[in-house]
């Protein structure tokens, strides 16, 4: 929507709701500690979506195009969302059903501690490369990778930094990743191109990223946690196994594979979860629902559905076991759900206000050198990501805003996209507020804030792409044919 009638912000007034943001996350976290996100942060970010909608109301703006903005940023969440919800069901009947134990019990027997985060990022990475998606296979391969690290006493922020690390180089890398796809759209490069020219920072950053996990991997210990004893032979004891519990994940992959969209994937995968239950878990379904006045169909029929909904509860009179099994349901995705909608709201009050191009601008007139405009395109993409708590927004934003400016200079949209990539989508799952970073804190079970310093892929990537900027390495210029 047009702002022509409207008044251009000023930088300060762009940065207050950012400040505003900033100091409000801040207290919350100071009061609330590990609980800032359970309500806390999602106060803050309302209270930080007000003071931008006055700072638009101030500048001319009527209320009803600002509370469009917030119609449509909250829009962008309704697939996340449905993704998340289906996710938490996902990960109650999957428990419910064995296929979490029975990759649990498999993961233990053919892992060792020296070589688990690396071999995790590494699977991680191949499965996330083979169907696009890094949503996926957090919440399938993540959970139960989770849970082998639990049984072997490995560190639990550290496993969740590698299966995301995995997860993100796959999906980066991947032809069928909504985000590769959206990237050199954005920036107006071709999508095979762009592969090849993220090849580059891509490659060695995993590099640099398994070298990390494999000299912490080497430095630990035996493994093998005291308080689960026998996990394995505890999971085989409570549950009946057997490989056939995998077919629910296959039938997931296989899907993702020939590009089914993920959430009908996901949520066909909990329905199936649900089902294999049923079959060969029906004592456990039976406890799960606890109605003994309802007859055996029925009551299996409900504790099927309360898994759905509510997650599995887990009931075998171990403490650590009964932990690490009790996960899952759509409602243990809520608080998630909060949390985006708030961000969602802000970011997008933000843009249509003009707030966020107007930092953006700002950046622009100190750029000198060709170093200097990747590097601003990196941290602008990054830093949408804190703001419009997005990452398909700190794509497209971005890229629309640079473009002109990237051909202006004479440089190949390449060194753009490759730029919205290495800021935008790996540093994504890195901010608690964002989709991602929601997303996998609530799948994997681990704070955001944990598993971030770990994330080694995510946080060492965009550190080779400025590098690479500054140095003038594989940064393509435009052919005469092609510059303006």
């Amino acid at each position: 929507m047009s702002r022509a009638n409207h008044r251009d912000p000023s930088l300060l007034q762009a940065l207050t709701p950012l400040l505003f943001l900033v100091l409000a996350l801040a207290c919350a976290v100071y009061l609330y500690a590990d609980d800032a996100s359970f309500g806390a942060n999602q106060v803050g970010l309302m209270l930080a979506t007000g003071v931008a909608a006055i700072v638009g109301l101030r500048n001319r703006m009527p209320w009803q195009h600002i509370q469009d903005s917030l119609v449509h940023g909250v829009s962008l969440a309704v697939v996340p969302i449905f993704i998340l919800l289906s996710v938490g069901a996902l990960i109650g009947t999957w428990i419910l059903s064995g296929t979490v134990p029975m990759l649990i019990v498999y993961g233990m027997e053919l892992m060792h501690p020296a070589y688990f985060y690396p071999a995790t990022s590494v699977v991680c990475a191949i499965v996330a490369l083979s169907i696009g998606s890094s949503w996926t296979v957090a919440g399938t391969l993540g959970v139960a990778l989770i849970g082998v690290a639990q049984g072997m006493d490995m560190s639990l922020p550290m496993t969740a930094g590698a299966v995301i690390s995995g997860a993100y180089f796959g999906d980066k890398m991947s032809p069928m990743s909504d985000t590769t796809i959206i990237a050199p759209a954005a920036a107006g490069a071709e999508l095979f191109s762009h592969i090849r020219h993220l090849t580059w920072t891509t490659f060695p950053s995993f590099a640099i990223a398994l070298v990390l996990f494999t000299i912490v991997g080497l430095s630990q210990g035996s493994g093998g946690n005291p308080e689960f004893g026998n996990l394995s032979g505890q999971l085989r004891e409570h549950y009946n196994l057997g490989w056939y519990l995998l077919i629910p994940m296959l039938v997931v992959f296989t899907l993702a594979m020939l590009r089914f969209p993920a959430y009908p994937t996901i949520l066909l995968g909990a329905l199936l979860g649900g089902v294999f239950a049923v079959i060969f878990q029906p004592e456990l379904v039976l406890a799960l629902a606890d109605d003994p006045d309802l007859p055996r169909p029925m009551a299996l029929l409900s504790g099927a559905w309360k898994a759905l909904f509510e997650g599995y509860q887990s009931q075998t009179g171990i403490a650590a076991v009964d932990d690490l099994l009790s996960r899952g349901g759509m409602i243990s995705m809520l608080n998630t759900v909060w949390l985006i909608v708030c961000a969602l709201g802000f970011g997008a009050v933000m843009e249509r206000t003009g707030l966020l191009e107007r930092m953006v601008r700002s950046v622009l007139k100190k750029v000198k050198s060709t170093g200097s405009l990747i590097a601003a395109a990196i941290g602008t993409a990054f830093g949408t990501n804190v703001v419009a708590a997005d990452q398909y927004m700190a794509l497209v934003l971005p890229g629309r805003l640079y473009q002109p400016e990237f051909r202006k200079r004479g440089l190949d949209p390449l060194n753009l996209s490759r730029a919205l990539e290495d800021g935008g989508t790996i540093t994504s799952p890195l901010v608690p507020w964002n989709t991602c970073g929601a997303y996998m804190a609530a799948t994997l079970g681990v704070a955001t804030l944990d598993y971030a310093p770990y994330a080694f892929f995510n946080l060492v990537g965009p550190v080779v792409a400025l590098v690479m900027a500054y140095t003038g390495f594989r940064v393509l210029r435009l052919k005469p044919d092609d510059a303006d």
